[in-house]
């Protein structure tokens, strides 16, 4: 963990202050993206729901989603391998298939499951990015999107299309749409990471912008926690 916490910082001040203007593994979009024409339904399904995304470090994807009214809770882990190898030292090496992963569950009749679609690919990271978000490279930084249901992929599926036919990025998206084989909550010292080390320059430089461009693309869905 210490080494990891090192090369992450040595990273983060080379990054100099063009780091400081954007962060590392946010979207690139060229405009603004467009709500999902394909969504769930909220009367077709009850409360609470799940979702399960991946798009680099969990600690920023985490806060943003802690974040949206309509989400109830937001927990790092590892999806896309097996429980013994859902460890953050195993992880790391980026040989268990395992992703770093965040597990979000929402009440669909505040925020829909193509709403949160629309937040991940706006402000949570950048999707054309491929194995890698910003300065941390390896699988288990991919973007991905772990689907619980035919109806979730369905609309995944939909809505990277939607955008791919939009041409809002600049580059191909490179999201892989999965099925979730199983969620392992990583360890405690990771859950609600930004909000405890607020002043750590990693999530100054690559988090805190996350948090304020959903603040300011979203104001609606923007809630204080």
């Amino acid at each position: 963990m210490l080494n990891e916490m090192r090369d992450r910082a040595v990273a983060v001040l080379g990054a100099g202050m063009l780091g400081l203007v954007q962060a590392c593994g946010a979207p690139a979009a060229a405009t603004t993206l467009p709500m999902p024409t394909t969504d769930i339904a909220a009367a077709s399904v009850k409360a609470p729901q799940t979702a399960v995304f991946a798009g680099g470090c969990f600690w920023g994807v985490e806060a943003v989603f802690r974040h949206v009214k309509g989400v109830s809770s937001a927990v790092s882990g590892y999806a896309g391998g097996v429980a013994k190898t859902a460890d953050y030292e195993m992880v790391s090496t980026g040989t268990t298939g395992h992703a770093e992963s965040v597990q979000v569950t929402y009440d669909p009749a505040q925020v829909s499951y193509g709403e949160l679609l629309r937040i991940f690919f706006s402000v949570a990271h950048d999707p054309t990015q491929l194995n890698r978000q910003g300065p941390d490279v390896g699988t288990q930084y991919r973007s991905a999107i772990f689907t619980t249901s035919e109806e979730q992929k369905r609309v995944a599926q939909a809505y990277i299309d939607q955008l791919g036919q939009a041409k809002v990025f600049g580059a191909p998206i490179v999201t892989q749409v999965v099925t979730l084989p199983a969620f392992y909550p990583a360890e405690a010292y990771h859950q609600n990471y930004l909000a405890l080390h607020p002043t750590q320059p990693y999530i100054v430089i690559h988090d805190m912008p996350k948090l304020a461009a959903l603040k300011l693309q979203f104001p609606d869905r923007y809630v204080g926690k």
